[in-house]
């Protein structure tokens, strides 16, 4: 059976209405006042910005979920967890410093911030799965206690997993670090002796110092051993000189994400909601202190109960756009292409669409309902 994602464009129409307005009408016509009873605690799953990246969903935008919580007697609280990479989120105190300066102010979202999985991202619960990767899976502690959850992602492009929505969202997002340890594993990058300058940039951003150099301005060199697989100095390489084997390292750690997913919304039934931002569509994730500019026009935004047919139903609409050019975008212009393959034709961001659906968070198919005036 299909499952019910509504959806409004960025149109204001002719009453001249604000997307605030409309992301409110939206919250009730999905009836998400549903998902939680009277005085319960109810977390709302969000990214709070990286340091430089402007990619995260407008505080304003988050005031109106909050605001909509409260006036049916929820008590909401915002949350995210802990980085595994070296940035301004890999601590709680630089994590809610960081959502501070974002705009995430008490004043402005009218609820408090958590950070899920505690100072340094050792405070989790094992939640059994028994799937194909994993047995257990490691959950923020905050986010498994609460009684329900209302996940709002913002949609674009990333160099790991080509897509990240809501799927990534609650399976990246709710891991504690070693949680996303657990995910990343099996990503291995490697050094381009050719490419390679010997700057040594990659040596600052990895986290673990599995990168070394035998001398100055030598060829960096990664320890596989000691490697975690967060990809930072992938990202931050700007010769790509470093790189990993996509296909199949990324349609695991695809795979591992969808099962993380899944741990997180066990302990809470159907008391689960999502809300997709197609906004700002950038090509690569959120958590690098920078922005790339959008792929393609805003579209939207979209509501559902189901976290899969809501990234498929944001996909299929980014889809249908025409391809900025000037962008990141290589091929893939056209209405219809796969704009995130014409980004990385090298990862198939279908795999986790099609795993999560497998073990049963969801369904690919569904029915659009566009809200109206």
């Amino acid at each position: 059976m299909a499952s019910q994602v509504y959806f409004t464009d960025m149109r204001a129409g002719s009453q001249k209405e604000s997307l605030p307005r409309k992301l409110r009408r939206m919250f009730d016509q999905a009836a998400f006042s549903k998902l939680f009873d009277k005085e319960e605690l109810v977390a709302i799953k969000i990214h709070f910005g990286e340091t430089g990246n402007l990619g995260f969903i407008h505080p304003v935008l988050v005031r109106q979920v909050v605001d909509k919580v409260k006036e049916n007697n929820g008590k909401p609280f915002l949350v995210d967890t802990n980085t595994l990479y070296v940035g301004s989120r890999s601590n709680t105190v630089d994590h809610l410093e960081t959502a501070l300066k974002n705009g995430f102010s008490y004043a402005t979202v009218a609820a408090p911030l958590v950070i899920a999985d505690g100072l340094y991202g050792k405070n989790f619960v094992e939640v059994e799965i028994n799937q194909k990767h994993f047995d257990k899976v490691k959950i923020g502690s905050d986010i498994y206690n609460a009684p329900s959850m209302i996940v709002m992602s913002h949609v674009k492009g990333h160099i790991a997993t080509g897509f990240g929505g809501a799927l990534k969202n609650l399976g990246m997002g709710c891991g504690n670090r070693g949680g996303k340890q657990m995910m990343h594993s099996v990503v291995k990058p490697q050094v381009d002796s050719q490419k390679c300058t010997g700057c040594g940039i990659c040596l600052k951003w990895c986290p673990v110092d599995a990168i070394s150099q035998k001398k100055k301005r030598g060829k960096a060199e990664i320890d596989r051993d000691l490697c975690i697989g967060c990809g930072e100095c992938t990202a931050a390489c700007q010769y790509q000189a470093i790189k990993i084997r996509w296909q199949s390292e990324t349609d695991q750690l695809q795979e591992r994400m969808v099962e993380f997913a899944l741990g997180a919304v066990q302990s809470k039934g159907r008391k689960t909601g999502f809300i997709n931002f197609v906004m700002n569509v950038t090509p690569d994730c959120d958590c690098h202190a920078w922005s790339d500019a959008p792929v393609v026009p805003d579209v939207g935004v979209l509501a559902s109960t189901d976290p899969v047919a809501l990234d498929q139903a944001s996909v299929d609409l980014i889809n249908r756009q025409s391809g900025l050019v000037g962008t990141k975008l290589a091929t893939n212009y056209t209405p219809g292409q796969d704009k995130f393959k014409g980004i990385r034709d090298n990862i198939d961001h279908n795999v986790q669409l099609k795993y999560a659906e497998e073990i049963g968070l969801g369904a690919r198919s569904y029915e659009l309902i566009e809200i109206k005036p």
